[in-house]
């Protein structure tokens, strides 16, 4: 029988603006019951420098834990990378979680300025990336989520993170780079049984975090899949495929507390996070579910 972890839940706030407006955000995030504020790592306009958001949230907070969510590691150097995570470990008390990616996104490497490397490649980077913030950081490496997709990277997080991320996205085939689907739920739980079989003895320590993309309440739901057609005209998946995927939770209230439960019952995912639009329409469940 499958050990089950009480429920936790991340809230990912992707817009920092002014001081006082972050201040209010991540204390509203701990009000509603959030257990991790996470700070996601991409370039753009008003995009935050994750790790820096997050020292002040952890400053303005008492209780949750805090997350980039995830790091993009080949734009950083390894020995700089363990200052910033020495530091902002110790400003935040030792409420941080590192959280790591190998990047899919080619459009923000060209916008740095950097090489896009094959995904062979720039898993390699974070697996040589992590093993020297073990060697810099020793005892004092935060706990470790490794997140993604692709066979690769969740081989890498079986065999080092502390907790996995189910990203839930794939490169629709035979597209451009930066085309992403939802993954359906038979491809999530081909995924966890990846996990499992990599992770061999270790697979009974993990935790499974899994990012959902929306969360409506409605006593339609079908009515939602016009709109997510319009929205991400990428989609490949069926009517019924979409209603059923994890990373889309709609329904009415007690229908979402169901959901949830289900995630953990069918992949083990006790871990659940949500985008910043979300945070107040999710927070019923977060206050039925949370530590339970």
């Amino acid at each position: 029988m499958r050990h089950m972890r009480p429920f936790r839940f991340g809230i990912s706030l992707r817009q920092v603006g002014r001081r006082d407006e972050w201040i209010a955000k991540c204390r509203r995030a701990e009000e509603l019951g959030y257990d991790v504020i996470a700070v996601a790592d991409h370039l753009g306009p008003g995009r935050a420098s994750p790790l820096t958001a997050l020292a002040v949230a952890a400053a303005v907070t008492e209780r949750p834990r805090v997350v980039p969510f995830v790091l993009n590691v080949p734009f950083y150097h390894a020995a700089l990378l363990a200052r910033e995570v020495a530091t902002t470990s110790g400003l935040t008390d030792g409420r941080l979680d590192l959280g790591l990616g190998a990047g899919h996104s080619k459009a923000e490497f060209d916008d740095a300025g950097l090489p896009w490397w094959r995904a062979g490649e720039r898993i390699a980077y974070l697996e040589r990336v992590l093993g020297e913030l073990r060697e810099r950081l020793g005892e004092a490496l935060p706990p470790v989520l490794i997140a993604g997709n692709s066979d690769g990277v969740l081989a890498l997080a079986a065999r080092h993170a502390d907790c996995v991320g189910l990203a839930g996205l794939r490169q629709v085939r035979g597209a451009a780079p930066d085309t992403l689907t939802l993954t359906s739920a038979r491809e999530l739980d081909e995924r966890v049984a990846y996990v499992h079989d990599r992770a061999g003895t270790r697979a009974a320590d993990l935790e499974f975090n899994l990012l959902v993309q929306d969360v409506v309440v409605t006593n339609d739901p079908e009515r939602e899949l016009a709109r997510w057609r319009a929205a991400a005209p990428d989609l490949d998946l069926g009517d019924a495929e979409l209603l059923e995927a994890p990373q889309l939770l709609l329904g009415e209230p007690d229908e979402l507390v169901a959901r949830v439960r289900a995630l953990r019952e069918r992949y083990g995912v006790s871990y659940v996070t949500v985008f910043e639009p979300a945070m107040e329409t999710f927070a019923p469940v977060v206050r039925e579910l949370a530590g339970r």
